[in-house]
C-alpha cells in the first residue's frame, strides 16, 4: 500500500487547526464564563472557589494536545510544501550522481508553488533547465515519486542510440574517465562498468555505462509540449523516458539539490552536504 505522507500532514494539521479554532470561539469562552460564575459563589470559601475556578478553565486533552501541536505541523506541512522536502533514494538508477542510502532535500519552489496533495500549480516561478536533477511523480503510478535528469525539454528530439545521446540531432559531448570503481548498487554486478562525464548543455555531470549491456531501448523520441524527457545517468540501469515515456509538467515536484545524509547499514560522512549537480 502506497503511503500518502503529505495528506496525512495536511489531514492533520486541519483536524488540529479546527479543534483550536472551536476551542477558541466557543469552548473557551465558555470555560471562562463557568470559572467566573464560580468565583462569585459566596456562599463557598475563597480557596475552594478559587480551586473550582482553577478546575473550570482547564483545557480538554484533545484541545491541549492540538493548541500545541497545531503550530508545528503547520510549518512543517509550509515548508515541506513549499519549501523543501526531503527524500531517500532507494536505486542506483542515478549512479554515480546519487547512491542507494543517499538522502537528499529537494527544492519544491524551482519550479512554481504547488497545493499539497493536489499538486496544482498556484505560481510559476521557473521551469526546469536541461540537466537539472528532478523529482516528479511517476506518470504510471502517479503515488510513486522518481527521481532522473531532464534530458529534453518540450518541443526537443531526443536519439539514443548505440549508447550515444543525441538532443536535436547534436551528439552530447561524453569523456571517458575509466573503470568505475565506486560504490555498487547492492544486488547487482557492476563489472565493467564505465565511468564517463556528460556536458549536457553545459552541465557537466557523470554517468555510468556497461559496455557488455545491451538495454535494447533505442530510438527518436519528439518531447510534445508541456512535457520533458528524463534519463538516468545509471544509463544501462534505469527505467526512465526511453521505457515509460515523457513526464508531464503537472507531475513534477522540484528539483534536487543537495544531498544530507547517507545510511545504507553506515553513515557515510563523505556524502554529506553534497551539492547534487
Amino acid at each position: 500500500m502506497d503511503f500518502d505522507f503529505a495528506l496525512l500532514l495536511v489531514v492533520l494539521t486541519a483536524v488540529a487547526g479546527v479543534i483550536w479554532l472551536i476551542d477558541s470561539l466557543a469552548l473557551a469562552p465558555a470555560r471562562k464564563r463557568r470559572a467566573q460564575a464560580l468565583e462569585e459563589m459566596t456562599a463557598l470559601s475563597q480557596e475552594e472557589r478559587n480551586a473550582r475556578a482553577r478546575h473550570a478553565l482547564q483545557e480538554p486533552i484533545p484541545v491541549e494536545y492540538a493548541r500545541s501541536f497545531f503550530p508545528v505541523l503547520l510549518v512543517i506541512l509550509l515548508f515541506r510544501s513549499f519549501v523543501a522536502e526531503p527524500f531517500k533514494i532507494p536505486s542506483g538508477s542515478m549512479m554515480p550522481t546519487l547512491l542507494v542510502g543517499d538522502f537528499i532535500l529537494v527544492n519544491k519552489f524551482a519550479y512554481g508553488f504547488r497545493l499539497p496533495v493536489l499538486n496544482t500549480k498556484i505560481l510559476s516561478v521557473g521551469e526546469p533547465e536541461r540537466g537539472d536533477v528532478f523529482v516528479f511523480r511517476y506518470p504510471e503510478n502517479p503515488k510513486e515519486d522518481y527521481i532522473k535528469r531532464v534530458i529534453g525539454l518540450p518541443g526537443d528530439e531526443i536519439t539514443y542510440r548505440n549508447k550515444t545521446l543525441f538532443v536535436n540531432g547534436t551528439e552530447v559531448a561524453e569523456t571517458a574517465l575509466g573503470p568505475y570503481a565506486g560504490p555498487i548498487e547492492p544486488g547487482r554486478r557492476m563489472d565493467g562498468a564505465q565511468l564517463k562525464q556528460e556536458n549536457l548543455g553545459g552541465v557537466q555531470h557523470r554517468i555510468l555505462e556497461m559496455p557488455q549491456v545491451w538495454v535494447g531501448h533505442e530510438g527518436t523520441w519528439k518531447v510534445p509540449e508541456g512535457h520533458y524527457f528524463a534519463m538516468g545517468d545509471n544509463r544501462d540501469n534505469s527505467a526512465d523516458s526511453r521505457f515509460w515515456g515523457f513526464v508531464p509538467e503537472a507531475n513534477l515536484v522540484g528539483r534536487a539539490f543537495l544531498i544530507w545524509m547517507n545510511f545504507d547499514g553506515g553513515v557515510d560522512f563523505s556524502r554529506i552536504g553534497t551539492i547534487i549537480r
